[in-house]
């Protein structure tokens, strides 16, 4: 359902503007997604991975120029970074001939400088669209428990939640990450030593859904403070972490200015862990804040365009997991909750007193739908995806 209003949405984009850009992790199915979405137009595919495929760019303005009248799909276009600006130029040339949009279809793993050039060199020209791994929707089935708990110890990569064993899924996970530290990243520019990237990225697996705490992190790893932030803004723009703001605006009460953050894909979290199985996840403490990310995670991929997620904290530890705005600015506040009998803590109504959403939900592991009483609904996550999907 998800994959075909994404395909839904990359054609409707064509259809606006001259260039749209695909972005995500690497083995989420960008290219199988792009390629059977316009299996049955005019289309030119590159690779620039494929040496064949990066020998006809020698001369791309010779090359691209002679593909007029075709949708051109270009997949790892940071591979060449001084291509941005030959895209300006040729969809300027046929903008001015009339030919307003589907130009160009760019697959990319939304690197620093995939971002930072296309947003300078093709700024109105150019729309963004982000697959992300599997989420709760795409694999509940009649067995919706089994899904769910399979996607939050695997992990919504393809490959990964889709692998015969459990065996076959750590293996996969864990030559992911070896070739992100040791291929994609050198080659996106980053020098960075790979142990020492991989020490950070487990560091924030250990904290996950923890206030971000520089300091703390530059001390363990020896290094100062510009180079965590400089680590934590590459994992961030390559869609591995995320960076949840806190709620800031003033409502008379000391609330926390720090971040929380998040390994974007719950399977990663336990390898980076080396927790191989459901039984090593439910026995590590890490437990609650990986199933917690695995629920914001899929409530980020349901809301609607232009949603601004946060969370809520105050000084003195009042918190709300989620809050929610959404583009017609109503509020929906969200507490998260592993298990099976949720509880409404004091600290989640003081919250809720606090910022007064127009929704209060709490997600937990079931799937019944009940009050709990001050206008504080208890829902499924899957339930929950759904109604912001449609809100």
């Amino acid at each position: 359902m998800i994959t075909r209003q994404l395909a839904t949405a990359i054609e409707q984009r064509l259809r606006q503007f001259p260039a749209v850009a695909l972005l995500g992790p690497r083995q989420v199915g960008k290219t199988t997604l792009a390629r059977a979405t316009l299996a049955e137009g005019q289309v030119v595919y590159l690779d620039l991975e494929n040496p064949a495929d990066l020998e006809k760019l020698a001369d791309p303005r010779a090359y691209l120029g002679a593909q007029a009248g075709r949708l051109t799909i270009i997949d790892e276009v940071q591979r060449v970074p001084g291509l941005f600006q030959v895209l300006r130029g040729l969809i300027d040339e046929r903008v001015r001939a009339g030919e307003l949009a589907g130009h160009f279809l760019l697959l990319g793993s939304a690197s620093i400088e995939l971002l930072r050039q296309s947003s300078e060199s093709l700024a109105g020209r150019i729309a963004y669209l982000e697959l992300g791994p599997f989420d709760i929707r795409e694999v509940a089935d009649t067995n919706r428990p089994a899904s769910l708990t399979r996607l939050w110890c695997r992990g919504g990569f393809p490959r990964s939640f889709l692998a015969s064993s459990e065996r076959d899924s750590v293996t996969w996970r864990e030559s992911f990450i070896r070739t992100y530290l040791e291929r994609d990243i050198p080659q996106l520019g980053p020098r960075i030593p790979a142990e020492t990237l991989r020490r950070f990225w487990t560091m924030l697996a250990h904290n996950q859904g923890a206030l971000l705490n520089a300091a703390d992190l530059a001390r363990a790893l020896a290094v100062d403070g510009k180079t965590v932030a400089r680590y934590l803004d590459l994992l961030v723009d390559l869609l591995l972490v995320r960076r949840l703001p806190p709620y800031a605006t003033n409502l008379g009460k000391r609330l926390v200015k720090s971040p929380k953050v998040y390994v974007r894909d719950s399977g990663l979290v336990h390898t980076l862990l080396r927790l191989d199985d459901l039984d090593a996840v439910l026995g590590h403490p890490v437990a609650g804040a990986s199933w917690e990310g695995c629920v914001i995670e899929t409530l980020l991929r349901a809301a609607p365009e232009r949603t601004q997620a946060m969370f809520y904290r105050t000084a003195t530890g009042v918190e709300l997991d989620l809050l929610l705005e959404l583009p017609d600015n109503r509020r929906w506040g969200i507490e998260i909750k592993r298990g099976l009998a949720p509880k409404v803590e004091p600290g989640l109504r003081t919250a809720l007193a606090d910022l007064r959403p127009e929704r209060a939900f709490l997600v937990y592991g079931g799937e019944e739908r009940y009050p709990k009483g001050e206008g504080i609904e208890a829902i499924g996550v899957v339930e929950l995806a759904e109604e912001l999907a449609n809100s």
